[in-house]
């Protein structure tokens, strides 16, 4: 089974192109982009992220297109994909990316904007602080 699921900030805004069309087809959104995923554990204690780039098609690439920029938090299934190419040196590359079969948003407009204005206010694991006194009116303990 070949089956990845990420969630990551984008490193920059999707890059988007087209498929050339024959006289049977239309042509294809392609959208290219990075995300920034973190790691969980570290042993130096320093926060570190892997750079994984992804390819959507078609409907999804029509959605990064319209809806994603550099740093929107988002989640995505999806199945590797590696290839090669001979580049002009003649030398052959090796490429592995993520072929996105789904994309979905992991936090509201609001606090993303609000998370990149003023990271403090989550502690070091990423979790909020809960504010003092407010303990008595979770519905939970």
């Amino acid at each position: 089974m070949n089956k990845v699921i990420l969630m990551g900030r984008l490193t920059r805004d999707p890059s988007i192109s087209y498929t050339q069309a024959n006289s049977a087809q239309e042509s294809t959104c392609v959208a290219r982009y990075a995300l920034a995923v973190d790691r969980r554990f570290n042993r130096d204690g320093e926060r570190k992220a892997d750079f994984i780039s992804c390819v959507a098609f078609g409907r999804q690439a029509e959605f990064a297109e319209k809806y994603l920029r550099k740093g929107t938090k988002i989640a995505i299934t999806g199945r590797i994909q590696t290839g090669s190419y001979t580049n002009r040196d003649g030398q052959k590359v090796y490429t592995t990316d993520v072929v996105v079969e789904e994309q979905e948003f992991a936090e509201s407009k609001a606090s993303g904007q609000t998370a990149q204005q003023n990271p403090a206010s989550a502690s070091e694991d990423g979790f909020m602080e809960i504010p003092d006194g407010l303990e008595e009116e979770l519905p939970f303990s």
